[in-house]
């Protein structure tokens, strides 16, 4: 309920739809309230409220309609184990409110049951029987053990990779040049002590957890495995670059660009930093390149997070770390590979094409080539969004993947799309997900039906679809292609959507106030796929920024204006139409529409002296017997189709009708 002094009124007195205030938080009312009952329901609404930053919830309230979203899904999951409460996260998304939540919740864990680690500090041998989430033979082992500076007494764990990391090694391994799974960050320091302190920080990072010290062994082996080394020391090297060459940030990312550079993913730590001075600047810069087999968007955040405690001495405040191969375990020994099949062969079974948006087919790019363009949406619109989004119980992250596949079906011409979307891989990931380091993302395929449907029926479809595929977000990309009808040398998506949280924080922080702290200033970081086409929707918290990456010939510019046409026709019909189809939305901007228009018509040419039906008679004179209109197998010469407009002409008005009208 928005309380209004007076209804904005049109010039005709009516009420003006279009000037009424977007709701803010406070204006959504909670469902009547009905107080939790029972011991489950109350450590539920407790946990609730805390997390939703709200004073009651009732029974009956719905957890997106509060404000809650998927990533704060994967805390509330862990606040639920913790007290001993225990549901399939797919159970907050298909019941969203307190109670239907309460009625899932069980006492059993449902978490995979992981065979501890049995190699023992300081062993001088590794055998298989040591090995618990792999079988490998001595000679493997050994094989394994001599590429680790060290030897065996250096080796903490060896264990399969994550799914998506199996893709990723693969692609790793098919490129020659550069590697588009390297994340390059950069930043800026006032001296040398202070780098030097945040490097020892990072070291320390390190130490505390196991998959910044891990390395990939595949050579020879059965299926590739992930080493934990014990001991390992980040890689610094301070390289001397001149001013006059120019501008020492850009000559120290070019020297260091993915896009010729490759990691040796074989060796410890997945991580190198490189070090140099810009006293034009007077600043110390350090490029950290991180490989994606090891770390992911949220990994990277939490590291410079610890990195920053540490820094400051405020070690108390550091949770203590968990291992990867949990994760791993949960991953691989969870949902079993026939369940995944037949999910998947259900969705895309029928799929015998690829959604290739402006004819985009190659997925196996290295980033080059690409134009990127970020667009931040309008404070109107983004409430707007996050009111439709609570009006209806869902989260914002389903109407942006329903306003993907609309722009996906204007540009490919087609009803049914797939696309790729990237899984945040933390849902069902296990205990201690939220603040686990490592690779957790996976990207996998989704189906979505552009059709006559209304658009409010749709979003609530693709709320329950994205739900499903919680429960599979561990499995291979390559297992879920397979269960297509397409070729299989042909890709069967080439676009993608990543939805990501990334909430700003209310002190922001300048360059001079970093370094007059001695902190370290991030300036930028990139991240790269091999898909010729990315969509990234980060929710700042209030607004929502997009930022596309594309092939140079399409524009990236112009695929952030087409998803903004699509996020405004879907608020204003679920406003104003819920029930319109939802293929119907517009999505192509003003300017481009004028411009399809215009090939449409083609070049403009001077008004005829002759009217139509002039020109028809004229030309039934002089060819009476050549054909005029052809249609589903029948033919009209030009003398018939005069004949028969004239009888319908006299028809037309003998019932009073006039020209014109």
């Amino acid at each position: 309920y928005v309380q209004l002094a007076a209804l904005p009124l049109t010039p005709n007195g009516k009420v003006d739809r279009k000037a009424l205030p977007a709701p803010a938080d406070s204006d959504y009312a909670a469902r009547g309230y009905e107080a939790p009952q029972g011991e489950v329901e109350a450590t539920l609404a407790a946990i609730w409220a805390e997390l939703l930053q709200i004073e009651r919830v009732g029974r009956h309230d719905n957890f997106f309609e509060l404000g809650g979203h998927s990533l704060m899904a994967v805390t509330l999951v862990e606040r639920m184990r913790q007290a001993g409460l225990h549901a399939d996260v797919r159970a907050l998304f298909l019941q969203p409110t307190l109670a239907q939540l309460a009625e899932a919740v069980g006492g059993a864990s449902l978490d995979v049951v992981v065979p501890p680690n049995l190699i023992p500090e300081g062993a001088t041998s590794i055998t298989p029987p040591m090995l618990t989430l792999v079988q490998l033979d001595q000679a493997a082992i050994d094989g394994i053990v001599a590429g680790v500076e060290g030897g065996a007494a250096n080796v903490q764990d060896i264990y399969p990779l994550a799914p998506l990391q199996e893709g990723i090694l693969f692609h790793h391994l098919m490129e020659k040049e550069g590697d588009p799974y390297l994340l390059p960050s950069l930043y800026s320091f006032a001296s040398r002590e202070a780098l030097e302190s945040f490097a020892q920080a990072i070291q320390q990072v390190m130490d505390r957890h196991d998959v910044l010290r891990t390395s990939i062994a595949w050579d020879g082996l059965p299926q590739p495995v992930q080493v934990v080394h014990r001991k390992v020391h980040l890689p610094l090297s301070f390289e001397t670059l001149d001013p006059r060459d120019g501008d020492v940030a850009e000559q120290l990312e070019a020297r260091y660009d993915p896009r010729h550079l490759r990691l040796d993913v074989g060796r410890a730590p997945l991580l190198r930093c490189h070090a140099a001075h810009d006293p034009s600047n007077g600043r110390w810069l350090l490029r950290l390149l991180a490989h994606h087999l090891a770390i992911d968007h949220t990994t990277l955040e939490l590291l410079a997070k610890e990195a920053q405690l540490i820094e400051q001495g405020r070690t108390d405040l550091l949770s203590s770390p968990a291992p990867f191969r949990n994760f791993v375990a949960q991953a691989r020994l969870g949902v079993s590979r026939e369940e995944h099949e037949a999910f998947f062969r259900q969705m895309l079974g029928d799929i015998d094409e690829p959604t290739a948006p402006f004819g985009l087919l190659d997925v196996q790019g290295d980033g080059s080539g690409i134009d990127e363009s970020s667009l931040l949406l309008s404070a109107p619109l983004s409430q707007a969004l996050r009111a439709q989004a609570r009006r209806l119980g869902l989260s914002v992250a389903t109407l942006v993947h329903l306003a993907w596949a609309l722009v996906l079906a204007r540009c490919t011409g087609r009803q049914d799309v797939v696309f790729g979307t990237v899984l945040f891989g933390r849902m069902s990931a296990g205990q201690e997900a939220d603040r686990v380091f490592g690779m957790f993302i996976n990207t996998l395929p989704v189906r979505l039906r552009i059709d006559t449907r209304g658009i409010a029926e749709a979003a609530h479809q693709v709320h329950q679809l994205l739900a499903q595929l919680l429960r599979h977000e561990h499995a291979p990309l390559a297992l879920a292609q397979r269960c297509s009808a397409v070729e299989a040398q042909v890709p069967l998506f080439t676009s993608l959507l990543n939805f990501r949280y990334t909430p700003q924080s209310e002190e922001s922080v300048d360059e001079a106030s970093a370094a007059a702290e001695g902190d370290a200033l991030l300036l930028r970081a990139e991240e790269r796929t091999n898909y010729p086409l990315t969509l990234a929707v980060d929710d700042l918290g209030e607004d929502f920024m997009l930022t596309a990456q594309v092939q140079a010939s399409v524009g990236a510019e112009r695929v952030c204006a087409l998803m903004h046409t699509a996020l405004q026709g879907m608020v204003q019909a679920l406003q104003d139409a819920p029930q319109q189809a939802v293929r119907d939305v517009e999505v192509l901007p003003a300017a481009e529409r004028e411009q399809v228009l215009a090939l449409g018509r083609g070049p403009e040419r001077e008004a005829p002296e002759q009217s139509v039906g002039q020109r028809i008679s004229a030309q039934a004179l002089r060819t009476p017997q050549a054909t005029a209109v052809q249609a589903a197998g029948r033919r009209l010469s030009y003398a018939e189709l005069e004949s028969q407009t004239n009888r319908l002409a006299r028809h037309l008005q003998g019932l009073g009708l006039k020209p014109d009208d």
